[in-house]
């Protein structure tokens, strides 16, 4: 098959069913590896499924490796790409520009090693080894097959100066770290309190990290035992620590104003459901809560805070932000704490 003439640059073209579908809510895309003009094909190295993603299953399989491994063969076989079924999501990869199509405008090179800072779930993708070297343990898939980006895809190029791993890590979730620092801005004049649910994790630290470098003046860290508080203290990230179950509204809402809130910014950077109302009554009159996890609930979060009479703003994370990736990797280059704590998640 030749070089297709027709594209559209958010790959509309890519989509068989149902047709008219952006890539992300399609039920099926087409991952032939033959490229339109302005495509960039990736060889893979390696997926970062998301949290959530992840989460939900390795608990559905348990210690059934062969059947979790079975099962994300099946979705990007079935799909074209990577989205879980239940959560939505899917992840990021990291790989080589194997070829760049004549109108790519995205300024890419063959041999290029890149990570992609667009979601799996509107991705396409074919997996080729069955992924045999993967153990199942973790959200970190190597693997071998391609992937296709399409002229208004993001991707960027891996540092040099950080192992693969933790680039990963840092840029699968870049997006939190810079929306963070752009709210925390705005109310920054002032006396900043930000909270952060989901304080120890990858997000979540560089969130709080972000938000010290956007000037606010306490930070307060929600974990959910302590053996993450521990950790946290040790990265002196955070001004306050609360130890506290994100679905219990009451007792966050209590630990959080014993810490010195309410607060103006909520970062929520945890996988599970049922944490929008503690989310709101985290945060004063007023405020802003940033929604970071996939596990969020539109409804959930409109007709809580509404229920509540809560005057806050409430913003989903989308993942991007101009300049994303580079304060991201700043913040992990420049913080200790943020360091040791992806460490500890590996």
């Amino acid at each position: 098959m030749g070089v297709l003439v027709e594209s559209d640059p958010v790959g509309t073209h890519r989509v068989l069913e149902p047709r008219g579908a952006l890539p992300q809510a399609a039920a099926r895309l087409d991952a032939r590896p033959e490229l339109w003009p302005d495509e960039v094909r990736i060889r893979v190295e390696r997926l970062n499924l998301d949290a959530a993603s992840y989460r939900q299953l390795a608990e559905k399989h348990g210690e059934d490796r062969d059947a979790l491994r079975a099962e994300v063969l099946d979705i990007v076989a079935t799909r074209g790409k990577m989205q879980n079924p239940v959560t939505g999501s899917g992840g990021m990869l990291i790989g080589v520009v194997e070829e760049v199509g004549p109108s790519s405008p995205l300024g890419l090179s063959v041999g290029d090693r890149v990570a992609t800072l667009v979601s799996l779930t509107l991705t396409p993708l074919v997996i080729t080894d069955g992924l045999t070297a993967w153990d199942g343990a973790g959200e970190q898939v190597p693997t071998a097959g391609h992937a296709i980006l399409f002229g208004r895809s993001i991707a960027a190029v891996l540092p040099a100066d950080l192992a693969t791993e933790d680039a990963l890590s840092v840029m699968d979730v870049c997006g939190a770290p810079a929306l963070t620092a752009r709210v925390v801005a705005q109310y920054a004049e002032g006396d900043a309190v930000v909270t952060v649910i989901g304080a120890a994790g990858k997000s979540g630290s560089l969130s709080l990290a972000a938000a010290r470098a956007a000037g606010a003046t306490r930070l307060i860290g929600v974990v959910p035992h302590e053996a993450e508080a521990a950790a946290l203290r040790a990265s002196g990230l955070a001004d306050e620590i609360v130890v506290a179950d994100a679905r219990d509204p009451q007792g966050l809402r209590a630990g959080v104003a014993m810490a010195g809130g309410p607060g103006q910014v909520t970062v929520v950077c945890v996988d599970v459901p049922g944490c929008e109302g503690g989310a709101i009554l985290a945060t004063r009159a007023g405020g802003t809560v940033i929604f970071f996890s996939m596990a969020t609930s539109f409804s959930a979060a409109a007709l809580g805070a509404e229920g509540l009479a809560a005057d806050v703003t409430m913003l989903v994370g989308n993942g991007y932000v101009p300049g994303h990736a580079d304060l991201a990797l700043d913040l992990y280059r420049s913080s200790p704490g943020v360091r040791a704590l992806f460490a500890s998640r590996r």
